[in-house]
């Protein structure tokens, strides 16, 4: 069974064949979602979402990438949908300085005012790190309480060591299957196996055979033979495994 701990059912994607699909993933293994959010409306659709579907849970959060979209007040209502019952994690927040690395003050300062949410609110978080790898485990590293997950981890193995030996969870997704895999591998290869999660991060990232097609959460199947291949593993090991480390990080009790 799956556990996809980073999937966007909320996005309009899914608008033509959202609870027809949601209805089918049992079919296809899948246990559990989690539905991360990224600004205030798409965080409250994730929980109206989880409010319907059992399996699935939400996480509330300020993607750095919609930061033009964050009045005033957004962090507020994060932190009042964040007390809905299904709300597991803070997410998806972080860096992301490749579509504009102009507002890095901007985006750093959200950042940890949503770590220190977090904190407070005893969540962990979802973190979305995109080319601002040094800036994140820096950002990180002043919060040695914090508990979390980088979300589709693309940072060097060094990297990956130092989160780790923090205690971090390290994300795994479609791109562990693409030719040009060389970073992720290398940091699934040094991953122990009790912190490691499998997502799909849908509607993207497609892994192959799959790549090029909206992504769903059927798709766990090819990122966990990629992971039982470099791990050593059988797929329903990986998969089993991953799925009892992410119930462990987000504090959800199987059925």
């Amino acid at each position: 069974m799956y556990f996809d701990t980073h999937a966007h059912y909320d996005d309009g994607a899914f608008d033509a064949d959202r609870e027809e699909l949601l209805k089918s993933l049992g079919e296809n293994g899948v246990e559990l979602i989690i539905d991360p959010g990224c600004d205030v409306d798409s965080s409250r659709k994730a929980l109206e979402l989880a409010e319907k579907f059992p399996f699935l849970y939400a996480a509330v959060g300020l993607h750095p990438e919609e930061l033009e979209k964050h009045g005033g007040d957004a962090l507020d209502k994060v932190r009042e949908l964040a007390g809905h019952p299904k709300c597991v994690a803070i997410g998806e927040i972080g860096l992301d300085y490749y579509w504009d690395a102009s507002r890095r003050e901007e985006q750093k300062a959200l950042f940890r005012r949503q770590i220190e949410l977090a904190m407070e609110l005893d969540k962990p978080v979802i973190v979305h790190d995109r080319e601002a790898h040094g800036d994140c485990l820096e950002i990180v590293r002043d919060y040695p309480g914090l508990r979390g997950v980088f979300h589709c981890y693309s940072g060097s193995a060094e990297m990956a060591k130092e989160l780790l030996k923090l205690g971090w969870y390290l994300g795994f997704d479609g791109p562990i299957t693409y030719k040009n895999a060389r970073k992720a591998l290398e940091a699934l290869e040094l991953c122990p196996l009790e912190r490691i999660l499998i997502e799909t991060d849908s509607p993207y990232l497609s892994p192959v055979p799959m790549r090029g097609k909206r992504n769903d959460s059927s798709n766990l199947r090819y990122v966990a033979d990629k992971i039982a291949q470099i791990k050593g593993l059988s797929p329903e090991e990986a998969a089993a495994l991953a799925l009892a480390n992410g119930c462990r990080l987000f504090g959800i009790e199987r059925a």
